[in-house]
């Protein structure tokens, strides 16, 4: 991991879940971390926890990644205190999963808010620094969601294969600069995400398969985005695919 050592991460959703894990693996491998997410309450544990753990140096920054003005101003929250930024993980997400015919339309634009935008957000304000700097990663969490689509998934799914989309097409763009992406695309784990759901259909479903759904932890996911990151510099890992053995 001596590639991940020194380098200033910043993780969107670090509140809980995969953020959460990403954010306390990487300052393990000695890289400054910048929390972002809403929940400043959980930031600031999440802060302290590290900083014991670690001894890295942890911004928090109150981020909603819907709003390009606060995206923006993460980014340069992060350049004033640590004076670069080297990895950028788009993880904020949200997972409204409903049957279209609930007409949930205020849910699907939430998911294409935080889902889509907010990965765009974050790709404007960082990546005019890190062409700057002729160096930088940009991490996309999408899902296996954005590979096959299910009943009740369809616009989730769709927020998921746009975030797939855009990686891969802004791998393509940079594929001759000093910037990588690396699309992280996970299976269930287990997180937030679930209780966020109203649809009464889906959720009694979730109950049904509750014994029999095989899950991953946050931390796979976490050990997924470092091993991209660690990589040597000319080495750009495009897409990680993580599921959960059914054994």
């Amino acid at each position: 991991m001596e590639h991940v050592s020194g380098k200033v991460v910043v993780v969107t959703g670090a509140s809980s879940g995969i953020g959460e894990a990403i954010a306390f693996r990487a300052a393990e491998q000695k890289a400054d971390v910048v929390l972002a997410a809403r929940r400043t309450g959980r930031l600031e544990e999440l802060k302290n926890r590290i900083e014991s753990a670690t001894g890295q140096r942890v911004l928090v920054a109150e981020t909603d990644v819907t709003d390009r003005s606060q995206m923006e101003a993460l980014v340069e929250k992060t350049k004033n205190e640590f004076g670069k930024i080297d990895v950028l993980v788009n993880n904020a997400g949200v997972m409204l999963l409903s049957f279209m015919a609930k007409d949930k339309v205020d849910e699907w634009e939430k998911m294409v808010d935080v889902n889509i935008k907010g990965v765009l957000f974050g790709v404007h304000a960082a990546l005019p620094s890190m062409l700057e700097q002729d160096s930088g990663h940009i991490i996309n969490v999408s899902s296996v969601a954005g590979h096959e689509v299910f009943a009740s998934s369809s616009v989730y799914s769709a927020t998921k294969y746009a975030v797939r989309a855009l990686s891969m097409g802004l791998e393509k763009e940079l594929s001759r600069t000093g910037v990588r992406v690396t699309n992280i695309s996970p299976g269930a784990v287990e997180s937030e995400l679930a209780e966020h759901i109203t649809d009464e259909d889906i959720l009694e479903r979730f109950k049904e398969r509750a014994g029999e759904m095989k899950k991953l932890q946050a931390d796979d996911i976490a050990n997924a985005v470092l091993y991209a990151v660690s990589q040597p510099p000319a080495v750009n890992v495009n897409e990680v695919t993580v599921r959960p053995l059914q054994k």
